[in-house]
């Protein structure tokens, strides 16, 4: 079992490689959720993530002739940039076998790093995999993602440095892809101050610990299915799950719709960009995922920052969606001049922004005398939007919500809705 000893001992080896990253407290966050929210700015690490600090101490501690043989490993993507980089520092090959559909930020950074990347599979398992088969082929030393005590040691430098900024710490939340970042900082903190809470968080589309705990054994999911890439494992790992056993008191899932309102709300209000897996705890946070007191001091880890571009816009978009500041209607007018004024007309009385309009005149589901509409508009949340829906039917227009509309229960339609 990993020790306290153990990540103090990791905190000597990876102190000239990573970074003690800030812990900031959030006036926003704190006064969003009523709890005192200090988040750890983990997405400022070098390669921007934490996984260097268990890279670099599983490198280091591999005897000569492992080093010299090479190291081989799997990654969707900031595994992957922390082992080319600890590894390159230190003067060893790397092999990381990645999804193929890994974002191709991640990929590229991995190469600078100094790593031969290797795409294969569909998801981080496939590309284990074939990591395995690698390693067996070229005798080179398999360097586990997170299932491995030095690389758990490594991670748990994090909940450290937690401890000597913030002594007065009752919350941790942390992500949950393999278990490696958990458990470790769930052994630091644990070892040093058992009062501590440690809450793990994991994606739905990702979420196999908690039917685990629930099951005693490990179950595998057949698949996953999240925006949170860096944790998006089909189970944790043998080792780190007997950790999550004895050192984790909850562990809790949050919704993609969860994580993208947490992303953009980063980057909105505090002007700080995190990855899918680095919104999953303050997402949990957000989202009411767990119980805490009025004013509990809580620390959501935001663990990495690498996220692809393209999957940042639409994960923009989606956090818009789901916080009522865009929409998407579709109707059908007459096709005559004047029918697309009246129709800005009311547009405009509910002060709505329009983002685009399509016209077509020659969509098959309406008849030659009217036109199709779709416009995008910019709301000012659902209560707005209710508003102008009203006020559409009202003046006699029959909508089709394109981007849903929350229900009474608060869940949200999967396919679109009319007003009229």
């Amino acid at each position: 079992m990993l020790e306290l000893a153990d990540v103090l001992a990791a905190r000597d080896r990876v102190a000239e490689t990573s970074r003690h990253t800030p812990l900031v407290y959030s006036h926003t966050f704190s006064a969003m959720t009523g709890a005192d929210v200090h988040v750890k700015q983990e997405m400022l690490q070098r390669t921007g993530a934490f996984k260097i600090r268990g890279a670099t101490n599983r490198i280091a501690t591999l005897s000569e002739a492992e080093r010299e043989a090479g190291v081989v490993t799997a990654s969707a993507g900031n595994h992957a940039q922390g082992v080319a980089l600890a590894a390159t520092r230190m003067g060893v090959d790397s092999t990381v076998v990645m999804p193929e559909d890994a974002p191709i930020s991640k990929i590229e950074a991995t190469r600078s790093y100094g790593a031969d990347v290797v795409l294969h599979g569909v998801d981080y398992d496939a590309a284990a995999d074939r990591a395995r088969e690698i390693e067996r082929e070229e005798d080179l030393y398999y360097l586990p993602a997170f299932d491995d005590w030095e690389v758990m040691a490594g991670q748990g430098t994090l909940g450290i440095e937690i401890l000597e900024d913030l002594p007065s710490v009752d919350t941790v939340v942390v992500p949950i892809g393999g278990g490696g970042l958990i458990s470790g900082i769930a052994t630091a903190l644990k070892g040093k101050k058992p009062d501590v809470r440690v809450i793990g968080v994991q994606a739905e589309g990702a979420s196999s610990v908690a039917p685990s705990l629930e099951k005693g054994e490990r179950i595998v999911r057949d698949s996953v299915d999240t925006i949170a890439d860096g944790i998006a494992t089909r189970t944790v790992g043998e080792k780190t799950f007997e950790v999550i056993k004895e050192r984790v008191d909850e562990v809790v899932t949050v919704s993609d719709a969860d994580i993208a309102v947490a992303m953009t709300t980063l980057l909105e209000r505090s002007k700080t960009l995190v990855e899918g897996a680095g919104a999953v705890p303050l997402a949990a946070l957000l989202a009411g995922a767990f119980e805490y007191d009025e004013g509990e001091t809580v620390v959501p880890v935001l663990c990495g920052g690498n996220i692809d571009m393209n999957t940042l816009t639409t994960v923009i978009m989606r956090g818009l969606i789901e916080t009522g500041r865009y929409l998407r209607i579709r109707t059908v007018l007459p096709d005559r001049p004047g029918a697309l004024d009246s129709l800005v007309q009311v547009l405009a009385e509910y002060e709505v922004n329009i983002y685009a309009i399509q016209h077509d005149r020659t969509s098959r589901d309406v008849s030659m005398d009217d036109a199709e509409i779709e416009i995008d508009l910019e709301t000012r949340g659902h209560s707005h939007i209710e508003a102008l829906l009203d006020g559409l039917a009202e003046a006699g227009y029959d909508i089709d919500v394109l981007t849903g509309e929350k229900t009474p229960d608060g869940s949200r339609a999967d396919s679109a809705g009319t007003r009229s």
